[in-house]
């Protein structure tokens, strides 16, 4: 029986002479936190980004939260936010004392809908924070629009979306900043915690420059009450190495993920359309028949995951908070039926296909 992994790390991070040659030279340097690397790494995924400046942290959800902060968002403020989104994105919002204000997706894209938003806005409205969920673009000129309509800051959540676009522009170049993980699984990812805040705003970057470091531009000179949050040397060496084949492994993403959705199209279950503009961190499928293709494919061999489970509103950690108390039924619904199927490069053509022949026997028994 052929075995298929939702994710083998181990074939993702084969340029292991390359890696361990960048980290010979991290440890030969004797500068291990914000040195040439990071600066190198930072200049050159800006670049990437089509930005003016990227500012690495110890992870993404320092990213965001450092990123909102930057802005001047705090406490009692509101923030605009997909309900349809991994929980750190919720949790860079109220960790600052924020209020997440929650917008359903549409069922078509699984994205925020645009439409819902006005409704949403209120003197307390200070900013709209996108998520590229799946990889897939969020509609950033049309979050645009509506950003410079009500004069609100537009932010956006890139985790899942390195090398995305939107037209032409890649996202990272759209809103006011933008944050990034480079989690080992991500798209672009490091081998251990990291993550990056990009933009072209030169106020926003300086300001999450000094909170990554103590709020502190000068060695025991600290303007702000900041934190630790660096992505380190080491972290960086291997982000390089791995930038230059991002577009490569995306598409190959889009290859795999253009050939799951012509195979696919024709069963009961509902598909993304393919995006070439999309980078497929995550291919999705909905279905009712969710937990039972599970265990099916499970007892096949084939790895899955479930994108989430439970909606943040109804997450145990928020249960007091006032925010929470709506009805989501479109959210709700995505996170019933939501199931994630093998996707990453150095996935073979007969592992990808035997997922295939194995979901269209499960309909066909059913």
């Amino acid at each position: 029986m052929i075995q298929v992994p939702y994710l083998n790390l181990l074939g993702v991070y084969q340029d292991r002479d390359r890696l361990l040659s960048s980290i010979t030279s991290v440890i030969d340097s004797g500068w291990y936190i914000l040195g040439r690397e990071v600066a190198a790494f930072e200049a050159e995924f800006a670049a990437f980004c089509h930005a003016e400046y990227c500012i690495g942290t110890g992870n993404g959800l320092d990213a965001l939260r450092l990123m909102l902060l930057a802005g001047d968002i705090g406490e009692g403020d509101e923030v605009i936010v997909s309900a349809n989104t991994y929980i750190a994105t919720i949790l860079a919002i109220t960790q600052i004392g924020a209020i997440p204000i929650l917008v359903e997706p549409t069922r078509e894209t699984l994205q925020i809908d645009c439409d819902r938003i006005a409704k949403k806005i209120s003197d307390r409205t200070q900013a709209i924070l996108a998520v590229h969920l799946y990889g897939q673009p969020a509609p950033m000129d049309k979050l645009t629009a509506i950003a410079r309509q009500y004069n609100l800051l537009l932010f956006d959540d890139c985790a899942q979306a390195h090398g995305a676009k939107i037209g032409d522009r890649r996202v990272g170049s759209w809103g006011d900043a933008s944050a990034f993980s480079f989690f080992p699984t991500k798209n672009l990812g490091c081998l251990g915690d990291g993550g990056a805040v990009v933009t072209s705003n030169a106020q926003i970057a300086e300001k999450v420059k000094l909170l990554r470091n103590y709020g502190s531009g000068q060695k025991y000179y600290n303007q702000l009450a900041g934190w630790n949050s660096r992505l380190d040397e080491m972290q960086a060496a291997i982000l390089r190495q791995r930038l230059p084949e991002l577009e490569t492994k995306n598409a190959e993403r889009r290859r795999l993920a253009q050939r799951y959705e012509e195979n696919l199209r024709n069963l009961p279950i509902y598909l993304l359309p393919y995006n070439a503009n999309a980078v497929y961190h995550i291919f999705p499928i909905l279905t009712e028949e969710r937990d039972r293709l599970q265990q099916f494919l499970k007892a096949s061999e084939i790895g899955t995951l479930i994108h989430y489970p439970i909606p943040s509103h109804h997450q145990e950690c928020y249960r007091d908070r006032p925010w929470t108390k709506i009805s989501l039924p479109i959210t709700e619904k995505i996170a019933r039926e939501e199931l994630s199927l093998p996707l990453y490069p150095r996935l073979t053509p007969e592992q990808q296909d035997y997922v295939i022949d194995r979901i269209k026997t499960f309909y066909e028994r059913s």
